[in-house]
């Protein structure tokens, strides 16, 4: 009885008779998924889950007009707000169901298509609220698949397939080249047309081989279904340089040469974006000499994007241009030279890491939390001068 519930729960909202639907309805038959969505940042990206961006919320001048324009992409699940905003009506977050889960599965999975501006783009998201979009190589071509039991030898066995709560479409391009994450994670620009944050993805374009999905949400072990026992899954826990970066630092490759002046780092960013995204993040290498037992620490190189007015820093909103731009582009090998004069045995510890808040606008920002403004180590080598 109280799985028919559920089930009627759970089918009276994929069909829009329930305004939000819940990441919880998905939990039934995606546990796995489930698990490594509710832990990541999608489902903590409304002002009541994000410190950081409440932070920049708090500072906002769109509060004070009660104008929660963010909700476009950090709480797309709640109708009201966006209704409100459309109307020009007063449009505050409220502490409701859909505000603290952010980014739901309905909010991605029901992505049609990317309608693109020069502002910042727009996910269109499908009219037919029964079917959610996924991607499955070997039913590329599959629309609209119903859910069905069949059963063999005698009734002895049976088999599943597709969903007993919604129709499933994988012919959806977007799923496949990663598009389908451009129309929050592109770009953004302000009142003053100054892109304040750019993946930069048109200078190196998603391709089906490598785009967002294939880097940051990787195959891993386990079945992405109760209904079907498959060996691997697309990770749902979103890898990142702040989440699991361990699974993202292949694409970045460290290397150590010694040259008649000293010795050189260079850092290889092998991603089709800048290696830090965020305007807030700030890049760090810290190299250490370690020689007899004694550490030297030598100077520290800093990757950082600052925009600002008239030649001093300012929040986002302000902002005009762009004053300093160190940040590892994507395809980009950054050389550092360093001259120290080496001798044999000698080691060379490499650090390569960053701030999620620049400590600097932490403070200005009131950002208390240690944990968003300590040094956190990306990526470590190690190299014996011979």
């Amino acid at each position: 009885m109280k799985f028919l519930l559920y089930l009627l729960f759970a089918l009276t909202s994929l069909l829009g008779l329930d305004q939000f639907t819940s990441s919880q309805v998905c939990q039934k038959c995606h546990p796995v998924i489930y698990k490594e969505y509710y832990s990541f940042q999608h489902r903590k990206a409304s002002i009541f889950s994000d410190p950081i961006h409440k932070a920049v919320w708090d500072k906002h001048p769109l509060k004070k007009k009660k104008m929660y324009k963010c909700a476009k992409c950090h709480t797309p699940n709640d109708k009201e707000i966006l209704t409100k905003l459309k109307n020009h009506q007063d449009a505050l977050p409220q502490k409701n169901r859909a505000q603290l889960e952010g980014v739901s599965c309905v909010s991605c999975h029901n992505i049609k298509g990317i309608q693109k501006h020069e502002k910042s783009n727009t996910n269109i998201l499908t009219t037919n609220k029964k079917t959610l979009y996924s991607a499955r190589i070997s039913e590329k071509n599959s629309n609209d698949i119903k859910y069905k039991i069949k059963t063999t030898l005698f009734g002895l066995v049976t088999k599943e397939s597709g969903s007993p709560y919604h129709d499933i479409d994988f012919t959806n391009k977007n799923f496949y080249n990663g598009n389908v994450c451009m129309g929050c994670h592109s770009h953004k620009e302000n009142a003053h047309k100054l892109q304040v944050c750019s993946s930069k993805i048109s200078e190196h374009p998603n391709t089906d081989k490598e785009n967002c999905i294939t880097c940051h949400m990787p195959e891993v072990a386990g079945s992405f279904t109760t209904l079907k026992n498959s060996k691997t899954h697309r990770y749902h826990g979103f890898t990142g340089s702040i989440h699991k970066p361990e699974m993202l630092s292949k694409y970045v490759d460290i290397k150590f040469s010694k040259t008649t002046n000293g010795f050189d780092i260079s850092i290889k960013n092998d991603a089709n974006h800048p290696l830090l995204l965020h305007p807030l993040r700030v890049g760090e290498l810290q190299v250490r000499l370690i020689r007899d037992n004694k550490t030297i620490l030598l100077p520290i190189s800093q990757f950082i994007r600052v925009i600002g007015k008239d030649n001093h820093p300012t929040p986002p909103w302000i902002a005009t241009e762009i004053l300093k731009d160190t940040q590892i582009q994507a395809k980009e090998t950054r050389v550092i030279h360093f001259t120290q004069l080496l001798k044999k045995r000698d080691e060379i510890l490499v650090k390569l890491g960053q701030y999620i808040v620049n400590p600097k606008m932490a403070k200005k920002l009131n950002i208390k939390n240690s944990n968003l403004t300590m040094f956190k180590i990306f990526k470590e080598e190690r190299f014996f001068v011979k």
